[in-house]
């Protein structure tokens, strides 16, 4: 591990349903990090465009194969565009996974480098980067926080809505699942849907939003000002190839971003063996430790591994993600069983905790921590 003081041993277990510990671990950040090996933290402005050229070049070679499709016999057709429409996602997922780098800084050594990639790619795929840089910035300070994180908060039992308890049965959990999956994304950026409570009304795109503070609002309209120039890009594009064009070549596998997009988060901070905290328990490392990485076979690859290192990501977030494997496995014997990985596939585990966490509660008299529930 490097110098330092000598670590307690810390088990683990077999289960990924077991609670994580929730007590105060016993080890620090500092104990952490010196179990990376310190090339893990250098960003490499050359290696992380590779990955935005990568991407881009596989996006366009997609985006080349549908001008065949009308050669093809119309059942073939008809196949073709669904394949094209996942296979175009799952790699605009990838870009945007990128974007969401360069708004932790972790794409580059300059800041300016940074926003000006992260804007150019998030601008196209119609998210407001600025915008969501500080909002998602707090949620990497507040994780599992009920007061303060920003995004997935989950509610008490007692602040559920009256109609929660009758989508708890399969078609209402279908029902739920799929408007999460359509909608959830822009849902939130407009009206902070699932996120933080605010005392006043909270939106993404509105410089004024009590989700940004002073220094922040002329960032805002930049934010707001790509969406525009990216819009009026599409709008022209449909003039030119028409609507029907712009849905299947971009509009549909942008929907296909979006699940996979809120799928991601939700999956990340969402699970029966983590604990969410009031302000009487939670600390930073005990609340970035409160998330969990799964596994999402061969999209882990295609999606830079955001997906199965997220915990090193919320415990580093300025790491660029081609050391984020390397990272995970120095760190998990120093983590033991505060490290959570699931292996369930993504689709298997998005029903489940769909039906299984449902509400928080605390436990015990002490309270202040509090465990996902499914029992009305």
């Amino acid at each position: 591990m490097g110098a330092g003081r000598q670590m307690p041993a810390v088990t683990t277990t077999d289960n990924p349903l077991d609670r994580v510990p929730s007590t105060k671990p016993p080890f620090t950040v500092g104990d952490i990090k010196k179990a990376i090996p310190p090339h893990c933290f250098n960003r490499s402005l050359l290696r992380s465009f590779s990955y935005v050229a990568y991407d881009l070049t596989a996006a366009f070679l997609l985006y080349h194969l549908t001008t065949y499709f009308h050669l093809l016999p119309p059942s073939i057709s008809a196949l073709a565009w669904p394949v094209y429409w996942a296979a175009q996602g799952c790699v605009l997922t990838g870009v945007w996974v990128i974007a969401h780098e360069c708004g932790h800084h972790a794409f580059s050594d300059y800041q300016w480098v940074d926003d000006t990639v992260g804007l150019i790619l998030h601008s196209a795929l119609l998210v407001p980067y600025f915008s969501w840089k500080y909002s998602h910035r707090r949620h990497h300070s507040n994780t599992a926080s009920l007061e303060r994180d920003e995004v997935f908060v989950p509610k008490p039992k007692s602040k559920l809505s009256w109609y929660a308890k009758y989508l708890n049965y399969p078609p209402g959990r279908v029902i739920t699942l799929l408007t999460t999956l359509t909608l959830g994304w822009p849902l939130y950026l407009a009206f902070n849907v699932s996120g933080r409570p605010y005392d006043r009304f909270a939106c993404h795109f509105a410089p004024n939003s009590p989700i940004f503070n002073t220094r922040e609002r002329l960032q805002i309209w930049i934010s707001d000002g790509g969406i525009i120039v990216i819009s009026y890009v599409l709008y022209r594009i449909a003039l030119l190839k028409g609507l029907t064009w712009v849905i299947c070549v971009y509009g549909v596998p942008l929907l296909v971003v979006n699940g996979f997009l809120v799928m991601i988060t939700y999956l990340q901070h969402t699970h029966p063996s983590l604990p969410h905290y009031d302000d009487s328990e939670w600390d930073w490392l005990r609340g970035a430790l409160a998330t969990v990485d799964r596994d999402y076979g061969v999209l882990n690859k295609v999606f830079h591994n955001i997906t199965d290192t997220h915990v090193v990501h919320h415990l580093f977030s300025t790491m660029p993600h081609y050391y984020a494997m390397e990272a995970t496995k120095a760190v998990k014997p120093i983590l033991g069983e505060y490290y959570r990985f699931d292996d369930t596939p993504f689709f298997v585990a998005m029903w489940r905790e769909a039906k299984e966490c449902l509400y928080v509660e605390s436990e015990g008299e002490k309270g202040g921590v509090f465990w996902y529930m499914n029992k009305y």
